[in-house]
């Protein structure tokens, strides 16, 4: 069986990679630092192991981005577009994974998420600093999904 292959991109397309396989994690996330980096209530995220990630960019990925350190957590870079100004994806050195956002993921003809199905989120984490109350079907986590207390 061949092992799936998932491209994304910035806004602007400048800055492209292409993740491999099952995601790690693929959640809503509500914590308030990812609502302040994409002023929104919550964010699509979706975590692969650190092998799983590599950038595709057409010109030099380092000279099209901005790289960060995420306040209080050094092991924990961020990557950001020089042109349009989108985080593309963070590299957990603890934890050996890469986060990308899943709204970033390529799209069919149609506009929805190629591969929705292996790619959609299982729960909502961090939904205790939740702005807003979210009816669906998916469990509802303090912190990280089966790692944390189920809210509901």
């Amino acid at each position: 069986m061949d092992t799936p292959v998932y491209q994304g991109s910035c806004f602007c397309g400048k800055v492209t990679y292409e993740v491999m396989g099952k995601p790690l994690i693929s959640a809503y996330c509500h914590c308030t630092l990812c609502q302040r980096l994409h002023s929104s209530a919550f964010i699509h995220t979706v975590h692969f192991s650190e092998t799983s990630f590599k950038w595709t960019c057409a010109e030099s990925c380092e000279s099209v981005t901005d790289t960060y350190p995420v306040a209080g957590k050094p092991w924990k870079m961020r990557y950001r577009c020089k042109e349009c100004g989108a985080t593309v994806a963070s590299h957990n050195s603890k934890a050996n994974n890469w986060s990308i956002r899943g709204a970033q993921l390529e799209r069919d003809e149609t506009g929805k998420i190629k591969a929705w199905d292996e790619l959609k989120p299982t729960a909502h984490m961090f939904y205790g600093t939740r702005m807003l109350d979210i009816n669906d079907d998916l469990g509802k986590w303090e912190g990280y999904e089966n790692q944390s207390k189920k809210i509901s």
